[in-house]
């Protein structure tokens, strides 16, 4: 009996020591470790039957294998100022604020200098809006569906929307059509010639949602995603792509010989804005979170992502367990099957414990729980990668190119960049062992053919990235716990990247933007002290940074806006950011949270909110407020308390000397130097109308 429970006793020691609490779930194909997988690269899915297998291999994890390593950057810029001769337009007038020179990247609202197109709910709005004093609506178009972003080319546009579709399918083996839901992005190509009547030119449809898109000359760049949902070995939808409702091709599809646990279909088409020629290839990736484009490649990127499976923890108990064990205990177990001899071994386990002292049992417990440790930390290390797709852009022509993967995952596009034939990636690693939880930050060069050849790791131990720019053969990068350090990182040298300066202040930047080759402008939140001894976030911070001297960057100026609780989009969105060095000018929007306090319509106490956009005079010698612009009235003050309210300014923009502010209800127009108003102009914006709570008391 003493020697059962003993038995017991160890056995569960045994198997606290093979699975540690403070490690997640293992995500790792059975028999294979994330470290030995070497596929052959792209493979092409040549039928729906082959799509089923494959998708079922991979969720057994029959599929193993990565890619050949691959990779490329481009220079970080300002955004673009436009100018145009026509005595009708403007001078010069603002752009979309985009990442990379000559790479436009869509949004909701965009202008030549006389017009203003936006989409306004279901809408798309052409404003003619210069001159100013005399600007008017002169269109208005409605759009199906969910329109989301547009581009603007010369007397071109074309509207992004979603559809949610019903389409007929048949399972395989059977003949009666049963619905099933799509979803469906379409790219409405217009002609604007007359502003007054744009005339749609061609309607075309691609399979999944609407995720990115860029334009570069003529050719718009899509992205579409689309879960690839299979039940019981149903077909699953397969990407096509339409014209006016018609079915113009069925884009090739690929796939990469390795486990994920997420299936997903990424479309990658372009079109040409000027002979409407389509063209498209389908990957099925993991689900993608960060895209950065360059003028001459595309980089999809997502953290790695194995399913589960069953079989993992027999495999790792021979890979990493029995090899510690005895060797008549290791040729006791040769040719056992963990699932069919699990019995066999548990009985040999049993006779090795009972013939071993309390000493030895003890030792060899301790040995398998470090051996697991270590094993699952390399595990860990594997699992916390990021997979980087390049796919090549060349006039309207797609082609898969390589991977690679790096340590760690990105915080946004701006975490990469491609310069020189190399592409420079940012990233931050974070996990837990049985120490507590790890994080540091990495960055990394790889050449054009995704082969790694810099890499600088462990910078900012404990703290996490919030913003990185990359400028020419320099990376800012800015990392946050309880300071602000903005590292300037040399990457001249590609095989050598090295920390050249760092400058800790409190606060934080959520945005990097350049003023000049040796200076920039950060906007994100102030920092300090609370009453507990952590940190707490107060208002809006704006920061000038000379980096001239890269060995000892300075701070030139900063300023505050609100208390804690305030926000700006710009932080999240860098279309939502306006600067132009030329007229020293920079507009946020913001929700600024004040000191004073009212009492609602309901009757609650709050602090006061103040919803706008903020202008800037930022030259070298500091940043001082220029004035300040907002689109709420009278009784709307209630409406200050919520993000995003219609009235919200979202946008900004100029032309020659007027400041246009756009919100989802109005267009207004205010003198870029003294912000005095000039005219407004109300959008057609429908609000939701709900139910006022009516409260009374019931006498029983």
């Amino acid at each position: 009996m003493k020697k059962t429970l003993l038995f017991i006793t160890i056995l569960a020691l045994f198997i606290v020591a093979c699975t540690p609490a403070e490690q997640p779930p293992v995500l790792t194909p059975p028999g294979t470790t994330p470290q030995d997988l070497s596929g052959d690269g792209l493979k092409k899915i040549n039928s729906t039957q082959q799509l089923l297998e494959i998708l079922q291999q991979q969720s057994s994890g029959q599929l193993g294998g990565a890619l050949a390593k691959s990779g490329v950057a481009m220079d970080a810029v300002a955004a673009p100022v436009a100018a145009r001769e026509s005595a009708q337009s403007a001078g010069e007038y603002s752009q979309t604020n985009v990442q990379v020179q000559g790479v436009d990247e869509a949004d909701f609202i965009k202008n030549d200098g006389k017009y203003i197109y936006m989409i306004s709910q279901d809408k798309l709005i052409i404003v003619d809006a210069y001159p100013a004093k005399d600007a008017d609506i002169i269109s208005k178009t409605d759009i199906e569906g969910y329109p989301s972003q547009l581009f603007l080319n010369g007397d071109k546009l074309v509207v992004f929307t979603q559809k949610d579709e019903e389409e007929m399918a048949v399972s395989p083996y059977t003949f009666v059509p049963e619905p099933r839901y799509v979803q469906r992005t379409h790219a409405l190509l217009y002609n604007i010639e007359d502003r007054e009547n744009p005339k749609l030119l061609e309607d075309f449809e691609f399979s999944g949602t609407y995720d990115q898109s860029r334009m570069i000359g003529d050719h718009i760049y899509l992205i579409t995603k689309e879960y690839v949902y299979w039940y019981g070995g149903g077909i699953p939808p397969m990407p096509l792509i339409k014209a006016s409702g018609r079915v113009i091709a069925h884009p090739d599809i690929y796939y990469f010989d390795m486990p994920e646990q997420d299936r997903v279909f990424h479309t990658v088409a372009s079109l040409n804005i000027e002979t409407e020629e389509v063209n498209a290839e389908t990957f099925l990736m993991g689900y993608s979170n960060t895209i950065y484009v360059s003028e001459n490649n595309l980089y999809i990127t997502y953290q790695k992502s194995y399913p589960w499976y069953a079989r993992y923890e027999s495999d790792r108990f021979f890979d990493v367990v029995v090899p510690l064990l005895p060797n008549d205990v290791q040729n006791k177990m040769r040719g056992l099957d963990p699932q069919e001899d699990s019995q066999e071994i548990t009985e040999i386990l049993e006779g090795m414990y009972n013939g071993m002292t309390a000493s030895e049992k003890k030792e060899i417990v301790e040995d398998i729980r470090d051996a697991i440790e270590e094993y699952e930390w390399e595990q860990e290390l594997e699992r916390r990668k990021t997979v980087i797709h390049k796919i090549a852009l060349d006039n309207g022509n797609i082609e898969y190119e390589s991977m690679a993967e790096v340590p760690g995952y990105l915080h946004n596009q701006f975490s990469l960049d491609e310069f020189d034939g190399n592409l420079r990636v940012a990233t931050t690693f974070e996990s837990y062992n049985r120490n507590g939880e790890v994080i540091y930050n990495n960055v990394y060069v790889m050449n054009e053919d995704m082969e790694l050849v810099g890499e600088l790791e462990h910078l900012a131990k404990d703290e996490r990235i919030y913003s990185t720019r990359f400028m020419g053969d320099r990376l800012y990068m800015v990392t946050f716990q309880r300071i602000d350090p903005l590292f300037v990182i040399d990457l001249s040298d590609p095989e050598d990247p090295e920390v050249l300066g760092e400058l800790k202040i409190p606060g934080f930047s959520d945005y990097l933007h350049p003023y000049d080759d040796t200076h920039l402008i950060g906007i994100g939140k102030e920092t300090g002290s609370n009453e507990w001894g952590g940190v707490s976030t107060k208002g809006v911070k704006i920061a000038l940074f000379d980096v001239s001297d890269v060995k000892n960057p300075e701070l030139i100026d900063s300023v505050e806006i609100g208390k804690q609780g305030s926000d700006s989009e710009a932080l999240q969105d860098h279309k939502a950011f306006l600067f132009d060095k030329e007229r020293n000018l920079l507009v946020i929007p913001i929700r600024e949270v004040l000191n004073s306090y009212d009492v609602d319509r309901y009757g609650y106490s709050r602090q006061r909110v103040w919803q706008g956009a903020y202008a800037f005079t930022v030259t070298l010698d500091g940043i001082k407020e220029r004035g300040k612009v907002t689109h709420f009235e009278g009784d709307q003050d209630y409406d200050y308390y919520w993000w995003q309210y219609p009235s919200s300014i979202r946008r900004s923009l100029f032309m020659d000397d007027v400041l246009y502010t756009i919100s989802s209800e109005k267009i207004k127009m205010n003198d870029i130097d003294t912000l005095e108003d000039v005219n407004d102009v109300d959008l057609p914006y429908k609000r939701e109308v709900y139910p006022t709570p009516i409260y009374k008391t019931v006498m029983e």
